[in-house]
């Protein structure tokens, strides 16, 4: 069994992101490839600077349209379903989630079987009018954060169970819905449904092949499995036998880790200078990302702000292989900026015109991916 050492590691996780070098503008295919390439992308409602999902597709690909997504979702090339948390997933995933469509919604329970009537009525408006979105229902909230009307809560029942899909977004993100055999391609909902053996298998290969290197752990958290390493260990253990994939010692003396068959073990040093989201695929095995780049990874967004270390949406700067940096930033979109309120240098990180530059190159495109006219210090 071989032994790397954490530059390799790094440079390993950072390669198989596929962050862009240089500025672009990035084009449907490109959009779709960079999900399939990633596994899924996942979404978060928050706009303080761009939604999450634009973010690290632009991170890749470049500025691209906006409606992009939705036009995708609309056409059954992608889907949108829980995956990390809900995210973008390639349309030929979809039999590996069939399991969990039999589940009651993880929030609400059996909501379609507590109230039939409604299910049926909801059904039926989504047959005869969809796409459709919950704003076409009459109803009103409950209350609390999550104040949605019954006729949301069905909807999002249903589409929990796989009954309808997400069929694209309108304007403020909300969520079309229609039937999802009018959206996805009939050779995909009809593809055989794999056993637990073989779900696992596919999950972990694609969690792996997605990060570039990944522990044990990390394809738990990648895909949000219950049961923890233990349920997939068996898997791991029979791909590694089986050449699918490679396991390798760590120099740090810490948990071994997968990379796909082939893999570079001396990769060059990226080039690329992007600011990621918050929610980007690298950063969600935190004690990973701590261990790799020693970076503390905080999410403040819901601390009251005089708790806040570094800021409300905070941006990692990634520069060839490190996160060397986090920029606390606000898009103000009435005057077309995207402004800096802070920007922190990463402990053991020297501040140098060379980093200086890379930060004003990440931000310039960050700027155009989220379509604004200039960036404000």
């Amino acid at each position: 069994m071989r032994t790397v050492g954490p530059t390799e590691l790094r440079r390993l996780a950072i390669t198989a992101q596929g962050y862009s070098s240089r500025a672009r503008r990035g084009t449907l295919v490109e959009v779709e490839a960079t999900i399939r390439r990633l596994s899924c992308v996942q979404l978060d409602s928050i706009t303080a600077v761009e939604r999450s999902h634009r973010i690290t597709i632009g991170s890749r690909v470049g500025a691209y349209p906006r409606e992009t997504v939705s036009r995708l979702l609309g056409q059954g090339r992608i889907f949108e379903y829980w995956a990390h948390e809900a995210c973008l997933i390639p349309v030929e995933e979809w039999p590996l989630f069939r399991a969990t469509m039999r589940k009651h919604h993880p929030w609400r329970g059996d909501v379609i079987g507590q109230h039939p009537q409604l299910a049926e009525e909801v059904r039926a408006a989504v047959r005869e009018r969809g796409p459709i979105a919950s704003r076409d229902f009459d109803g009103t909230g409950g209350g609390g954060m999550w104040s949605w009307k019954p006729a949301k809560v069905m909807l999002e029942a249903l589409w929990n169970s796989g009954e309808v899909v997400i069929a694209g977004r309108v304007s403020g993100f909300q969520r079309l819905y229609d039937l999802s055999e009018r959206v996805i391609p009939r050779e995909v909902r009809e593809a055989p449904e794999p056993d637990e053996v073989t779900r696992l298998r596919e999950l972990t290969v694609r969690a792996v092949r997605a990060r570039g290197v990944l522990t044990e752990s990390g394809i738990v958290e990648h895909w949000r499995l219950k049961g923890g390493v233990a349920r997939i260990r068996p898997a791991v253990d029979s791909l590694v036998r089986e050449g699918a994939l490679v396991r390798l010692r760590v120099e740090d003396g810490g948990a071994g880790v997968l990379v796909p068959p082939g893999a570079d073990l001396d990769p060059p040093r990226p080039t690329a200078a992007v600011l990621v989201s918050p929610f980007d695929n690298l950063l969600w095995d935190r004690t990973f990302a701590r261990r790799l780049f020693g970076f503390d990874h905080l999410i403040e967004v819901y601390k009251p702000a005089p708790e806040r270390q570094y800021g409300y949406y905070v941006l990692p700067l990634v520069w060839r292989d490190r996160i060397v940096g986090r920029a606390d930033l606000k898009s103000e979109r009435r005057d077309g900026a995207l402004v800096v309120k802070e920007f922190h240098v990463e402990q053991g990180v020297r501040r140098s015109a060379a980093l200086d530059d890379a930060f004003e190159r990440a931000l310039d495109r960050l700027r155009e991916v989220i379509g604004l006219e200039r960036v404000v210090r």
